[in-house]
């Protein structure tokens, strides 16, 4: 057995094995699909299986472009809103969570709802709906726009305020100091959202901290994955789509941890060689709305580049498993 490398970070080691190039991958693991994704795509998939296409989903199931042309190919139908859905149809809602208000819409339609809100997002909603009852002011950390923000604040809209960034926390009021409450939004980078508590809290002495972190544990895991390696790395390939805002989020982590450039791809396409000039190690991950099959080629694209090893960055061990929703589980014999 190749011999190991402490990286500092609790867990994380790194296999070290001389590359006959001398170039080298470090390949994050965890990375990829986490078990909200897992149990969204999966549900899609039932669903076009149990019933026919078309199958109508709000939204994208999950953020990534593969992801989402694969499911259309199969018989998906995307929609933005539920009244482009048929009356009595089948529609699925993302992994993200909606309002209430959604919930409603469809009612009105009679549409048969499928409900692939990842439990972690779940969670987040419950949070906000308990907070709001007591008539807490809710401080929402996220970022504008994005469909988990949307439908967490429809939870409870006149007790939510979003805080996009520490930059936003000067324009925050309260009504009631003594009740003021932080959630967040699961994807965001932890760095980032803590200082945004920090700042919160500066302003807030008596902010309350969520009975549990709200942060998903497969966004912490693949951060710190990268907090590992990056420093070893000149170049860190980040695989998902612009619009997955956890994969964004692990650019900037690369690129805060030291690595000297980091990228975002959807699949090894979009790969220039021009990165590689230079380049002895690359580090490769993955946001976690991503399929394996597009790690797998942009592994293939830097072996013919010349990278010859390929060593794992090991910091976690993910078993998590989410239930299917009741509407498409197997039916018990």
């Amino acid at each position: 057995m190749p011999p190991t490398v402490n990286m500092g970070i609790p867990g994380a080691s790194i296999s070290v094995v001389e590359p006959a190039t001398g170039k080298r991958v470090l390949l994050a693991e965890p990375r990829g699909y986490c078990a909200g994704v897992d149990r969204a795509v999966e549900t899609v998939e039932r669903a076009l299986e149990k019933h026919g296409p078309p199958v109508y989903v709000r939204h994208e199931i999950v953020h990534n472009r593969h992801v989402v042309e694969t499911l259309a190919k199969a018989g998906a139908v995307f929609v933005d809103e539920t009244d482009e859905v048929p009356e009595g149809a089948i529609v699925v809602f993302s992994a993200h969570g909606v309002a209430p208000s959604v919930h409603a819409s469809a009612a009105e339609r009679d549409l048969q709802v499928i409900d692939a809100t990842c439990p972690l997002v779940t969670k987040v909603h419950n949070e906000a709906k308990r907070f709001a009852r007591d008539d807490y002011d809710i401080l929402l950390i996220g970022h504008q726009g994005h469909e988990e923000v949307i439908g967490t604040a429809g939870e409870a809209p006149d007790h939510v305020q979003l805080v996009d960034g520490p930059g936003a926390v000067e324009q925050v009021t309260v009504r009631d100091e003594n009740k003021v409450v932080w959630l967040s939004q699961t994807t965001l980078s932890v760095d980032e959202t803590m200082e945004t508590v920090e700042r919160l809290r500066e302003r807030f002495p008596k902010l309350q901290d969520p009975p549990s972190d709200d942060i998903c544990y497969a966004t912490q895991n693949r951060q710190v994955a990268v907090k590992a390696m990056a420093p070893e790395c000149e170049l860190v390939i980040v695989v998902g789509s612009a619009n997955s805002s956890n994969s964004v989020r692990l650019v900037e982590v690369a690129l805060g941890a030291g690595s000297r450039a980091a990228h975002l791809v959807d699949c090894a396409d979009d790969i220039d060689p021009a990165w590689l000039d230079d380049v002895t190690t690359v580090g490769v991950t993955s946001g976690a709305s991503v399929p394996e099959i597009l790690v797998r080629g942009v592994l293939e694209r830097l072996a013919e580049h010349g990278y010859d090893v390929v060593q794992p960055v090991t910091t976690a061990n993910e078993t998590l498993v989410f239930a299917l929703p009741r509407e498409i589980r197997p039916a018990r014999s």
